[in-house]
């Protein structure tokens, strides 16, 4: 029985199988992936299509470099894309191969539909044919380079059948004139409409010079030309032309998601092709940018790969997706750097959401025995706050709806930073334990509560992994992914609900560490080895290394080295002493943007409850590290008084915001 929901049904390219998969293919997929998440969320039954694109002459001669037949080839590097999107838990529906028989019945039988109706002739090719691309050049000069990849092209001559092109240039032009929104961004509409308007020349479509292709029914010393055979899997993959009403269901495609390089293949070629045939044509090609390592787009040619894994390994699988989806406009080109990555997440996942959902849920723990608070008259800073949240929602789904990712994030995150502030303008903390305290200290940590419910929803389609565990901790019920975001509102955040068990997010790393170990995985993987190499759980962000042991001797360090020490103002929230340990503290400080745990050894000379609310000078961008099994995130900084050594806390004669930095 069809679903009674509205389907929508996406599709990456399949990819080419001459090589195993880096993150440009990793980019096109985690964002087919959003989007399918996205508009699952919105009550659509949603179909995500991938796969791999397995003939033509360039795999026939990577299988031959690899000493291994074409099959055995194929099924390997396959066999890697689709480990890939499963360890990168990418809700992938189906999967096509372009070697599954009932592909090859659908191609055989899609151009003979095409012949049928009096599009395919048989004639004879001569001219520049760039493997690397498995396409045909217009320029017929000996040596002419590919315009696309920039290698010298190869002189090809051969008997072909040819696919009319040439009569489809007007219904071409006419549709996309009718169809504005079929080609999109606009630049690369506006591309292709030029490039037909050049004129169209008829199209190759099968080769007899190769023979790993699918073989042309009745023909067989013609195989099909790859991009015809690989165009089809769209069809293929929902049932043609056998189940036909799973065809009926899901096609005509909702969205091709294509890299700009193969935008001409996916708006002219496939779209002639499938008037040809009397068939629907897709509701939407959208064509993103390339992905830039090196001011290049990757590529193994060029030497500028960088593989997934490592990052995955190093930072986990939503830290990558968030960064692809954040840092880069959708559509246009955008360049991957390790430095900004790091940055991104230890700014926005770690100093973030990650501070903004462990802060809430302490304080509502410790002053609410760890369930969601009443709320009681809001003041006008509530309601300010409220509005935001609230207008955010209709905002982030219209950006979504556009395939605005960076915009739709930037938003989440101006909330997220609202929130934050409010926290520190309010200072739950700091209030006292009257009843009238107590009924002002629950209205905030709700709000605060309610504002991360919302942001929670609203970021799942990119943060699926750890908007999930933020659910659970907020003490919500169901499946976030099943959650309707048409009916996200305000308010809904019931008080007395048990928050659930705290999991750790993304606990800051320190730059050069993290940087290192990416590079040296990424490294590890070009190169064959014995055996795998180890790796941290995905789900797993590794901790920043403990700082070196201080030589006895005092080493002279310019300015330039001093300016790399951030100091800020913080206020002791709570103080404990640890068991076992005579001279430690366990301190939370808040320095501004969030709440830092802070291990300190002054038990011997400061008594905790005295402590607290006490402003000191706290050294922020240490790496992490563990005393007794504690973890510190920070330092405070003491003088050494006195023959015993006695450490004397910093002080501020002036009032001092706190958060604010010291210079």
């Amino acid at each position: 029985m069809a679903s009674e929901k509205p389907k929508y049904y996406i599709t990456t390219p399949i990819y080419y199988v001459n090589a195993r998969p880096h993150l440009g293919h990793t980019y096109t997929t985690i964002a087919a992936d959003a989007i399918a998440r996205y508009k699952q969320m919105r009550g659509f039954d949603v179909l995500f299509l991938t796969g791999t694109d397995e003939h033509g002459q360039k795999v026939e001669r990577s299988a031959k470099n690899n000493n291994e037949s074409p099959i055995d080839f194929v099924d390997r590097v396959s066999a890697e894309y689709r480990d890939l999107w499963k360890e990168l838990g990418l809700r992938v529906d189906r999967f096509i191969r372009t070697t599954e028989t009932r592909h090859a019945h659908a191609v055989q039988h899609l151009f003979r539909e095409i012949q049928n109706n009096g599009y395919v002739y048989k004639g004879h090719y001569e001219g520049n044919y760039c493997v690397s691309d498995e396409m045909y050049i217009d320029d017929s000069t000996p040596g002419a380079t590919c315009p696309e990849c920039g290698r010298v092209t190869e002189r090809v001559k051969e008997e072909n059948y040819f696919f009319q092109l040439s009569k489809f240039e007007k219904p071409l032009l006419n549709y996309y004139e009718q169809h504005p929104e079929f080609i999109q961004p606009e630049a690369r509409r506006n591309e292709v409409i030029s490039f037909v308007r050049g004129g169209l020349r008829d199209l190759s479509i099968s080769r007899t010079t190769l023979k790993w292709g699918i073989p042309w029914q009745g023909d067989e010393k013609h195989v099909f030309y790859v991009w015809s055979d690989a165009l089809t899997n769209y069809i293929t993959a929902v049932g043609y032309p056998i189940r036909k009403d799973e065809f009926a269901r899901y096609w005509p495609a909702d969205v091709h998601l294509v890299g700009k390089e193969i935008i001409r293949f996916h708006a002219v070629y496939w779209p002639a092709f499938l008037m040809a045939a009397g068939l629907d044509l897709p509701k939407k090609i959208f064509a993103h940018g390339h992905l830039l390592f090196q001011d290049e787009k990757m590529s193994k040619s060029r030497g500028n790969i960088q593989s997934a894994q490592p990052i995955v390994s190093v930072l986990g699988v939503d830290a990558l997706r968030y960064f692809l989806l954040r840092e880069i406009v959708f559509g246009a080109d955008g360049g991957f750097n390790r430095e900004a990555l790091i940055a991104r997440y230890n700014s926005d996942l770690a100093n973030g959401l990650g501070n903004l959902a462990s802060r809430t849920a302490a304080m509502i723990d410790r002053s609410f025995g760890g369930k969601i608070p009443k709320v009681s008259e809001l003041q006008p800073q509530d309601q300010e706050l409220a509005k935001v949240a609230q207008a955010s929602i209709a905002q982030v789904l219209e950006h979504y709806d556009k395939f605005e990712f960076s915009r739709a994030l930037e938003l989440i995150w101006s909330v997220i930073a609202a929130a934050d502030k409010y926290l520190t303008t309010e200072q739950p903390w700091s209030l006292g334990t009257s009843d009238a305290d107590q009924q002002r200290r629950g209205t905030i940590l709700w709000v605060t509560a309610e504002v991360l419910r919302v942001v929670t929803a609203l970021s799942h389609p990119v943060l699926p992994e750890s908007t999930a565990k933020v659910w659970k901790l907020l003490g919500q019920t169901g499946n976030l992914a099943s959650l309707e975001l048409d009916n996200l509102r305000w308010g809904q955040l019931s008080p007395g609900i048990k928050l659930g068990e705290f999991q750790a997010l993304f606990p800051r790393v320190e730059k050069t560490e993290a940087i290192e170990r990416i590079e040296a995985m990424e490294n590890r993987s070009q190169k064959p080895a014995a055996g795998p190499a180890p790796a941290a759980p995905a789900s797993a962000p590794i901790a920043a290394a403990a700082p070196a042991a201080a030589s006895a001797a005092t080493e002279k360090i310019g300015i330039e080295d001093f300016a790399k020490v951030e100091m800020r103002v913080g206020q002791i929230q709570t103080a404990e002493r640890i068991a076992g340990a005579d001279k430690l503290l366990k301190l939370t400080v808040d320095i501004g943007n969030e709440v830092r745990q802070i291990c300190a050894g002054i038990a011997q000379f400061y008594e905790p409850e005295k402590l607290i609310g006490r402003k000191v000078a706290v050294v922020t961008n240490l790496a992490p590290r563990k005393l007794r099994g504690v973890e510190s995130n920070g330092m405070i900084v003491a003088a050494s008084v006195g023959p015993e050594g006695r450490p004397v806390l910093a002080g501020f004669l002036e009032d001092v915001e706190v958060g604010a930095r010291l210079k």
